[in-house]
């Protein structure tokens, strides 16, 4: 057996997977290309006669080309094609269980405060392009639902309950949301209003017509961020800053992630905003007193 024959098996496996998502099966795919790109004569070699060294060699050169999440998938993908020749027979250890992780460095955020987010938002509506105010409309969503962005697409008329402030995050029709479950979210009192102003504008738009216009407005966000003097942010960061400001307003973490379609109970919320922007960490810090002085 090859590597290359070991390869087909897995990727046959990861096709015909009923619980990965497309997207997720796609990714699998790009591993092993990017594995069969920087290291050429793998494929052809015999599986029993790929070394440890090899791999550790391997993955030395690797790491010099790639993000470290990149690197610690691709080595779970290697091991997880040796292990396709393992329960064939065609070896009996596995030569990547022994490769090392990379230490994946923590994102810092860098979000926009309350009021340079309006004048973000702003500057987007005032651009002048026939989708300005499509494009706005969509920052604002995201921003004040904490929805993903491949979740924003499906929101329909019918998913948006105003008379109980709730909302039905479905995501796609077939695959549902990144957790593979739909979930129901109470609106703060902005997005409730920009929806009550939104659905009175479109009286006649159907239960099903889609609440968004526009699906993605990365472009339009980079220009008015520049043109304003603010640090890029992407679609994703203003989930980030919906899960901060919820946080900063004293909504508990636990409560942010259930809003956010997380099922760790938090954990990842933790990790990813255990931070407080600094603002509000010196706001906090006064409220504390021993009642000395008393």
């Amino acid at each position: 057996m090859t590597m290359a024959d070991a390869s087909e098996v897995y990727l046959r496996k990861v096709r015909a997977s009923a619980s990965l998502k497309t997207r997720s099966k796609d990714y699998r795919e790009m591993m092993i290309d990017f594995i069969k790109r920087s290291w050429p004569a793998l494929m052809e070699m015999d599986v029993r006669k790929v070394s440890d060294r090899d791999c550790e060699n391997w993955l030395t050169r690797y790491q010099q080309q790639y993000a470290p999440t990149v690197v610690n998938n691709s080595i779970g993908t290697l091991r997880a094609v040796f292990d396709e020749a393992i329960s064939t027979g065609a070896r009996f250890n596995n030569p990547a269980s022994g490769l090392s992780r990379v230490k994946v460095k923590q994102k810092r955020l860098q979000l926009p405060s309350r009021q340079e987010f309006l004048r973000f938002v702003e500057e987007i509506r005032t651009a002048g392009a026939r989708q300005s105010k499509d494009c706005a409309n969509l920052v604002r969503f995201l921003a004040y639902s904490g929805v993903r962005i491949g979740e924003a697409r499906y929101v329909t008329w019918a998913d948006v309950n105003l008379a109980q402030g709730e909302m039905h995050v479905r995501g796609d029709p077939i695959t549902a949301t990144k957790n593979g479950e739909t979930r129901y979210v109470p609106m703060i009192s902005e997005l409730e209003q920009m929806l009550s102003e939104l659905r009175n504008e479109r009286p006649n738009d159907s239960s099903a017509s889609t609440v968004m216009r526009v699906f993605e407005c990365q472009n339009s966000m980079t220009h008015a961020a520049a043109k304003i003097g603010m640090k890029r942010i992407t679609h994703h960061d203003l989930r980030h800053l919906f899960a901060t400001i919820c946080i900063e307003s004293g909504v508990d973490i636990p409560t942010v992630s259930r809003w956010l379609g997380h099922k760790d109970g938090g954990a990842l919320c933790m990790k990813t905003y255990g931070h407080l922007r600094r603002e509000h960490s010196f706001s906090q810090a006064r409220r504390v007193s021993f009642g000395v002085g008393l």
